[in-house]
């Protein structure tokens, strides 16, 4: 029998959807968890799927950990919680190339893919979504210089580790990018703040262009008529 579980990576805990699936079985709990934990601690901190194949006759327990999701690996190589909201404007992080292949590496089993270079091409396009720069290009142009072999040395020897040289140089062009950014990000804020503020002026009470009420019923009182002049009688 198997199920699949959802788990943070090392620190799986017990708890009543557990109990209730492995209950019925006979199932030692805690050996299941002891199994779960052990195979996806190299996950730590990161959703883990998992699957575990239970021998209902003998008991036994074997726990295999199904890789993260793309996104989630490459956010964890890249040291961020979460992608960017707005990716086409704002970039969250700078990776080298090395970071796209570790990747490639650990997902390259279950993608649909032919070949070592697509499934990296695969995770560089994954950058896209997140708002990651790659060797301080859009992910959009590094798939073009892998498409040229710019890359082909690194992809083929299944380098996941850039130097510290490069790592440094990253950084700083990232330094600089965020401070482009920050003038953006201030510019989405004052055209917030003046929408918001033209909105509230619209609504608020006997604003310009309002049509004005009069009485409880908020009618348009009806204009006073004009006194008649009485005309002089004409004669001798």
């Amino acid at each position: 029998m198997q199920i699949k579980l959802l788990v943070d990576g090392g620190a799986m805990k017990p708890g009543p959807a557990l109990s209730q699936k492995l209950g019925p079985l006979g199932v030692n709990v805690g050996k299941v968890i002891s199994e779960v934990n052990n195979c996806t601690k190299q996950f730590s901190g990161m959703k883990v799927p998992v699957l575990v194949d239970i021998d209902v006759k003998t008991k036994n327990v074997k726990a295999q950990a199904l890789t993260p999701p793309v996104s989630a690996l490459l956010k964890r190589e890249a040291g961020i919680e979460k992608g960017s909201q707005m990716p086409n404007k704002i970039k969250v992080a700078n990776i080298p190339i090395e970071t796209a292949i570790k990747v490639a590496n650990t997902k390259e089993s279950g993608m649909l893919t032919n070949s070592f270079k697509a499934a990296v091409k695969t995770v560089v396009g994954n950058c896209v979504s997140i708002g990651l720069l790659i060797e301080s290009k859009e992910p959009n142009e590094i798939i073009e210089e892998i498409n040229q072999g710019k890359y082909d040395k690194e992809i083929n020897s299944k380098q996941e580790e850039a130097s510290p040289e490069k790592l440094a140089q990253l950084a700083s062009d990232f330094e600089n990018v965020k401070k482009l950014q920050e003038v953006v990000l201030k510019e989405i804020e004052a055209k917030k703040e003046a929408k918001e503020a033209a909105a509230a002026g619209a609504a608020a009470p006997g604003a310009e262009g309002a049509p004005a009420t009069g009485g409880a019923t908020g009618t348009t009182p009806a204009p006073t008529a004009a006194p008649v002049k009485e005309e002089k009688k004409k004669g001798k």
